[in-house]
């Protein structure tokens, strides 16, 4: 992959964080705010429906922004997602479409479209690479919001060849970090684990539940590494083949727990409830490309772990539940 590819980002950009408020907005605003970025732009969802055409439109006519950043989601976990795969189909499809389509109708300079590493196979081989992409059949508890990322990373390679837009595709692993969603139920696996060890520490319970077998294997990314990386495409990545942004190593989700019960003090027994799925076997991606560019993780799990336990013990008459 070439890596001569060099932008400029020029201190005084507007830049449209799109998602702001969410997890990965918000790390994402740090990350431009840690560099000297100031001239930043976000909405919250009461004040912009990006499902809303007309609105997004409206928006990106007024505020002319120079970059985008397609942050903004209907997200859940595993359970919230199987229960509605039509409304994260259908929901994404119009956020992305909005957003993409408006950043080439009103003169972006540039654009990254956040997708996810759902997109992949679900027996897809690891680590999986960025060509695994619409090789196998996808894991069925999520398909309408993958189905959704998949169309958004086609999207931004249509609008790069018909319309020579500068947009690139970046595909997080899961991530965790201050201002998760730690919402039960629907959250995704790392906030749901880290809310329910606690609430069980709290009520003093003698067993801790794990949904599954817990031997599934998962990748997880601390937001504000993504901040960085997202940063790291807008300098040093012009291509149409979308780029993983992962750890690099992955955990069996009952060490996750183990490690998890250890920060928040929980020392009663683990369980599991065996009636519960547990999606995918193993997602663990191969971040070579974007290694290339220069970037790399930073915040290790254990490290991550504590940080944002200790977020969410400061924060729990605002988080969101």
């Amino acid at each position: 992959m070439p890596t001569d590819f060099h932008h400029d980002i020029p201190k005084d950009a507007k830049i449209y964080i799109a998602g702001h408020s969410g997890l990965a907005g918000s790390a994402i605003w740090r990350a431009f705010e840690a560099e000297g970025y100031r001239n930043l732009v976000g909405r919250r969802s009461a004040e912009l429906d990006l499902m809303d055409r007309a609105a997004t439109y409206d928006f990106l006519s007024q505020e002319r922004p120079d970059y985008l950043i397609a942050a903004a989601a209907k997200v859940g976990g595993i359970y919230g997602n199987a229960a509605a795969n039509a409304d994260f189909l259908s929901d994404n499809l119009r956020i992305q479409l909005n957003l993409l389509d408006g950043a080439r109708e009103f003169g972006v300079t540039r654009a990254v479209f956040l997708g996810s590493s759902c997109i992949y196979p679900k027996f897809a081989p690891q680590p999986i690479r960025e060509d695994s992409l619409m090789t196998g059949p996808l894991e069925p508890s999520n398909f309408g919001y993958a189905i959704a990322k998949i169309a958004g990373v086609y999207h931004v390679q249509a609008l790069r060849e018909q319309y020579g837009c500068s947009f690139v595709s970046a595909m997080p692993t899961n991530l965790y970090g201050p201002g998760d969603n730690f919402a039960l139920p629907g959250a995704h696996a790392f906030p749901m684990l880290l809310r329910r060890l606690h609430d069980a520490k709290v009520a003093g319970d003698e067993e801790f539940v794990v949904y599954g077998t817990g031997t599934t294997m998962r990748e997880f990314l601390h937001a504000d590494d993504l901040g960085r990386a997202v940063l790291t495409l807008l300098r040093r990545y012009d291509g149409p083949e979308p780029v993983n942004v992962g750890f690099g190593e992955d955990i069996v989700i009952n060490d996750l727990v183990a490690l998890m019960a250890k920060v928040v003090g929980y020392e009663g027994r683990i369980g599991h409830d065996l009636s519960k799925i547990d999606g995918t076997p193993r997602k663990l991606m191969d971040s070579g490309r974007i290694r290339s560019l220069g970037w790399e993780p930073r915040i290790g799990l254990a490290e991550g772990v504590t940080s944002t336990y200790e977020w969410f013990l400061a924060n729990q008459e605002t988080f969101r539940r």
